[in-house]
């Protein structure tokens, strides 16, 4: 996302009230969805005009690039000033329109739908209780107890994402992929899961895959990063190694799970596809990356 987010400036409100002028795009987050021309496949941007009548004093400030300013809207409880919204358009969730935006507004649109859902998460403060006010633009809430005011900020959980390979006597080598009964048929990922407090990345991963597939790992490499926003995590992506191959699933964590060739994964089909069979995650994905940086290098 190349916007500028002007970190300091949004701070001063007579400058961000200058923002808020001609030259300003208006995003409008409904229910955690984003209002996508749905024929166009594009982020619908309203003009300063057209949103004059919406609760502005709630407008997230998201960046400003050399020709605009982009602000962001919830209006999940102003349906009823929403009649402007030409037919074309609906509020679709960002996880099924993402791939489709060009890179900069699917950028755009998940930093809108992630702050949006901070701020409906967080309105009440976390020490005393009392309500929390937006301040900073959208990027931090204050509480509003004169005897507490403690600021709170936007976080970002970190979960580990990762591929464990290795080598089996017959000389290839396999990774270990695994589903969830909630996933579509056939659909194989990366394990995941959370990092605990006070741990390492590399130590999240070795007991995430023992957790979840009972699977003992080591030599975890860091490879690439991915925000999440929904709601709140920032998905880093690492490659392992294995020490034993038998799997153990717990119910609770994977439905399945399985050792793959590079050979078997290229039979697999795509996210979507109603034919029966193994499919891969969706392009979009953290998960999907790491298994196509995998499959791209030679066996050894």
């Amino acid at each position: 996302m190349t916007l500028d987010r002007a970190s300091n400036e949004r701070k001063d409100q007579n400058w961000l009230l200058s923002q808020m002028g001609d030259n300003s795009r208006w995003l409008l987050i409904q229910d955690d969805a984003n209002l996508v021309h749905a024929r166009d496949n594009e982020l619908h941007y309203l003009s300063r005009t057209e949103v004059a009548d919406l609760a502005l004093q709630d407008a997230i400030f998201l960046g400003r690039d050399e020709a605009h300013s982009y602000f962001a809207l919830d209006v999940s409880k102003q349906q009823e000033k929403l009649s402007f919204i030409d037919s074309e358009s609906e509020f679709i969730d960002m996880r099924q329109v993402g791939r489709n935006l060009p890179k900069q507004q699917g950028s755009i649109g998940v930093l809108a739908r992630g702050l949006c859902y901070w701020h409906k998460t967080h309105c009440f403060c976390g020490r005393c209780g009392q309500p929390n006010k937006m301040v900073e633009a959208g990027h931090a809430r204050r509480c509003v107890n004169p005897e507490c005011r403690h600021m709170t900020f936007p976080r970002t959980d970190p979960a580990v994402i990762m591929l464990v390979t290795h080598v089996f006597p017959d000389g290839v080598e396999r990774c270990l992929l695994g589903r969830q009964a909630v996933w579509p048929e056939g659909v194989f990922s990366t394990l995941a899961g959370f990092v605990d407090p006070g741990e390492t990345l590399e130590q999240a991963v070795i007991r995430e895959v023992m957790e979840e597939a009972g699977v003992e790992a080591y030599d975890a490499t860091y490879i690439a990063s991915q925000p999440w926003p929904f709601p709140s995590s920032l998905m880093l992506g690492f490659i392992a190694k294995a020490k034993t191959t038998e799997i153990f699933v717990e119910q609770d964590e994977l439905e399945q799970a399985k050792w793959f060739s590079r050979a078997e994964l290229n039979t697999f089909s795509e996210w979507g596809d109603t034919k029966p069979g193994y499919k891969l995650t969706r392009e979009d994905s953290i998960s999907r990356y790491l298994v196509e940086y995998w499959r791209a290098q030679s066996e050894e």
